[in-house]
């Protein structure tokens, strides 16, 4: 496991950028504490995505660039070269008064504690917030590898050939408080400059967000985000400077975060709570003085104020952890939906582009002499392609047809997934993506077929059923029923990059071994679900422990 560096180099001045104010506020201790710690590689996951941001910040930069390079002293690009280079092709831009600054890296702003840089500065017409350089003034705007805005009403917009803003009553703002931060470190930067530029609507601080919906950018008040943003520098200040204590606690970026190795020990010797809770809920155990597993396990007190519900699961999870147990029921019966014929169903997605594969697994109870075939529907065209419609049309006609035919011969039928929210997402934007299109169903078919109770979620099953405090991730649980996987390193991450050499995604020749790999492993994954639903109307009852059985913490 890759370690950190544990010998402080001592106090230094420290520049926060952005992501030092998110997340994780003892991560930001331990960096400013650890100045000279070891550099850590990017696990797989998270160069995957960084690969996939460069990515599309690339094609953003083409399309402005090919939009706006004819303007007279229009398009500025600074974003080659060392950061020093970067910074003085920056200001001679803004000096320059270009009204497309691409990649700008702004002077550390010592005084303030700042640094950061945008994907792009946009000139605006209305100067009313610049106080230098002869009247320019700019805005922030953040190139991200996510959704700025859903469909909805209500966002303020602004076509990407213009800072244009105006209210858009097709779209509404996706939130995401970290691109705010993000613009509002960039505003004040600006404004340290002198040259930071007041909007038109909203009329006042404001800043742009291109994001996978890349043709407008998403334009955001800063007003209020300001204020807080100001706060908040001021506290992680405090955090880097060793004046605002912090501990561990477990929480989702704990994962990917090089000093669990340093943090995960030092919890577990405390027993802290936040190793079976939600980190976040920690907070209001402690208002309770529950700080440990075993303080909770014994807990019999009321749930903390603003707590979701009452405290059995949590109290559950605890008493687990203490037996050493990873699966408890939550009720004598195990119950999960069973049918005639079963389809078992798992797509495969690449990011944003689309779903290239439906893998299926068709089991008829009625009859042990046919067989239980995987069938696949899958493009290797690289995504985003319109193949993509023609395999999930043929994926979708199958799928309905089968369950018609069962139907109409009197057997019950259920399709099954685990975890809904990826296959519905895919479901409902294949349908609004290729509406029209030979077998594409509406979005209204859809919609009744999965609101039917012929669509059955494994995942809520599994929940309604069971607590387990190592999580209920398919590969976690799936396990319990006997099942295990032929590809140690299957998993979402991992196919992402062995999607991109099935199809040649880097410029290399097509890897046919990486496309076997991928139908393995979505085969086991419908094998998985079949294999735990299963377990769970034969054998869970008997194998997995009661909840309410376990006993709580030894008196001391």
């Amino acid at each position: 496991m890759a370690t950190r560096s544990s010998v402080p180099s001592g106090p230094t001045h420290t520049l926060l950028t952005p992501r030092d104010l998110s997340g994780c506020e003892h991560r930001l201790a331990l960096d400013s504490r650890f100045p000279a710690a070891v550099a850590v590689p990017d696990d797989a996951g998270v160069a995957m995505r960084k690969e996939a941001a460069a990515d599309h910040r690339s094609r953003v930069r083409d399309m402005l660039h090919a939009l706006h390079s004819d303007e007279l002293a229009g398009w500025a690009d600074a974003s080659a070269g060392g950061r020093a280079y970067r910074v003085q092709q920056t200001m001679a831009a803004i000096a320059a008064g270009a009204r497309w600054i691409w990649g700008a890296t702004l002077p550390d702003d010592v005084e303030g504690g700042r640094r950061g840089w945008a994907e792009l500065l946009i000139r605006v017409d209305d100067t009313r917030g610049a106080e230098a350089h002869e009247g320019a003034a700019y805005m922030p705007v953040i190139v991200v590898n996510h959704k700025a805005s859903d469909p909805g009403s209500g966002a303020i917009t602004s076509p990407v050939w213009a800072w244009q803003p105006m209210i858009d009553e097709t779209r509404k703002v996706r939130g995401n408080s970290r691109d705010t931060t993000r613009l509002a470190q960039l505003y004040r930067m600006l404004q340290t400059l002198g040259v930071a530029g007041v909007g038109l609507l909203p009329a006042g601080p404001a800043g742009g967000v291109i994001g996978l919906d890349i043709d407008c950018m998403v334009v955001l008040d800063l007003t209020d985000a300001l204020i807080r943003y100001d706060a908040l520098l001021i506290r992680r200040q405090g955090i880097a400077a060793g004046d605002v204590p912090t501990a561990p606690s477990r929480i989702g970026e704990c994962r990917s975060c090089a000093w669990w190795s340093k943090c995960g020990p030092e919890l577990e010797a405390a027993r802290d709570v936040s190793l079976v809770v939600n980190g976040n809920l920690t907070q209001l155990l402690a208002t309770v003085d529950v700080r440990t597993i075993d303080q909770l396990a014994g807990y019999d007190g009321p749930a903390p104020e603003g707590w979701p519900g009452t405290l059995d699961d949590a109290i559950l999870m605890a008493r687990a952890r203490l037996a050493d147990v990873s699966l408890i029921r939550r009720m004598p019966e195990v119950v999960v939906v069973r049918a005639d014929v079963e389809v078992d169903v798992d797509m495969e997605s690449y990011q944003d582009d689309g779903a290239y594969l439906w893998g299926t697994l068709l089991t008829d109870n009625t009859d042990p002499l046919r067989p239980v075939i995987y069938r696949p529907f899958v493009t290797w065209t690289p995504l985003p392609t319109r193949d993509e419609a023609r395999s999930f049309a043929e994926f979708w006609t199958w799928l309905i047809g089968e369950r018609d035919r069962s139907v109409a011969a009197g057997k019950t039928f259920a399709a099954y997934c685990y975890s809904q929210q990826a296959e519905n997402r895919w479901l409902l934007g294949s349908a609004d993506r290729f509406v029209g299109e030979p077998g594409v169903p509406t979005r209204d078919e859809v919609l009744e077929f999965i609101n039917s109770p012929q669509w059955v979620d494994i995942y809520e099953a599994v929940s309604s059923n069971f607590l387990s405090p190592q999580g209920k991730g398919l590969k976690k649980v799936a396990p319990h029923a006997g099942f295990h996987w032929r590809d140690d390193e299957a998993g979402g991450e991992a196919s992402m990059q062995w999607y991109r050499r099935a199809v040649g995604l880097d410029g290399d020749q097509i890897d046919q071994t990486q496309r076997a790999r991928l139908l393995e492993y979505n085969e086991d994954d419908v094998q998985a679900t079949k294999a735990l639903r299963e377990w769970m109307s034969a054998g869970a009852a008997e194998q997995v422990p009661l909840g309410t059985d376990l006993p709580g913490p030894a008196a001391t």
